[in-house]
């Protein structure tokens, strides 16, 4: 469905202008890039007039000469607060803090190296997509998941976060948010997990969860023993897990910076109320390597370049130590 100049001029009761009509371009092309579904002609008016807005951030932003940038995705033609709750922000938020973290912390510690990225060692599936559903939680689980068991048993798995969705259900919420260390304690109960050949993601377009199903069978080599939270506020620790392998880790992403991300060291402006679970595949110098589940249309093919350290605007740690959108505080990561 194309926005035409007549409405175009219409909504925003512009002149004719080579610059206006590009914008009008752009957006449709947009639309038809990522086969954005518009129910009717109303809707079509409400997805554009987000989209310049956000259209206009973005140019705002990138002026600005900061470390990252921002772009178009899938999810430009989004207010900040209709994205916020597709992405369950403050269901996510609500559930973590009214749980304890775990108390048996027992990092175990390997030489730091400078740099890490599983992403060139044959470990990391390709970046997933949670669609509208709040089910952050589990693609985190299961990316972790993943790596751990290829590099312990050799085989890359491409594993079943739908039937986490779905089954893991006494304290996960499935679109509705939940944590990846009862996620990690579920799997280990039920001695692994099935293929997302044999359970597939639905959830993003149906954006509930469904019945548990209880017909495929665990892939091997995916029992989870225990997992391991990592001791918070601490590069050190993070780098040291990080260089065993990906982990998990909760951070806040209810940022109109985060949602349109495109590019760079991000560094803006991001706090410490947990909202979004997503893996860590790696370290450098002044960043983390942050792998979402928002498709590939959002970040660099789905991933952040997120700082690490010391914040350049202050020159201290990020959030007083709790990490760049407090990404060192909650982290985790399977053994299997």
């Amino acid at each position: 469905m194309i926005l035409s100049n007549i409405i175009f001029f219409l909504i925003l009761g512009v002149n004719n202008t080579m610059s206006e009509n590009l914008r009008l371009t752009r957006f449709n092309k947009w639309i038809e890039e990522h086969n954005f579904h518009i129910f009717n002609d109303d809707h079509l008016v409400h997805v554009f007039e987000n989209w310049v807005n956000n259209d206009k951030f973005i140019d705002q932003t990138n002026s600005e000469g900061l470390l990252y940038k921002l772009g178009h995705n899938a999810y430009s033609g989004y207010s900040f607060d209709e994205f916020r709750e597709i992405m369950s922000f403050d269901f996510n938020r609500n559930l973590i803090s009214s749980l304890k973290t775990n108390d048996s912390i027992d990092t175990i510690k390997v030489p730091v190296p400078l740099s890490v990225d599983w992403r060139y060692q044959g470990v990391v599936n390709t970046v997933k997509d949670q669609g509208q559903c709040g089910s952050c939680w589990s693609f985190s689980t299961i990316q972790a998941l993943e790596s751990a068991s290829v590099i312990k048993y050799g085989k890359l798995y491409s594993l079943s976060e739908q039937e986490l969705v779905d089954c893991d259900n006494f304290i996960n919420h499935g679109c509705n948010g939940g944590l990846m260390d009862n996620a990690f304690t579920w799997i280990g109960k039920k001695n692994g997990i099935c293929s997302d050949a044999d359970y597939p993601y639905v959830s993003g377009v149906t954006k509930t969860a469904g019945t548990c199903k209880k017909t495929c069978k665990n892939q091997p080599n995916t029992d989870i023993i225990k997992y391991i939270d990592i001791i918070p506020n601490s590069d050190i620790e993070m780098m040291s897990a990080l260089a065993q392998q990906p982990v998990s880790v909760a951070i806040e992403a209810d940022q109109r910076e985060f949602q349109l991300y495109s590019s760079g060291i991000f560094t803006g402006t991001c706090g410490t109320n947990i909202d979004h679970g997503v893996g860590l595949v790696g370290y450098s110098d002044d960043y983390y390597i942050l792998r979402n589940s928002w498709g590939k249309s959002w970040g660099v093919n789905g991933y952040m370049m997120i700082g690490k350290g010391n914040d350049p605007a202050t020159g201290k740690p990020y959030n007083d130590g709790a990490g760049q959108c407090g990404l060192l505080t909650t982290g985790s990561y399977p053994v299997v």
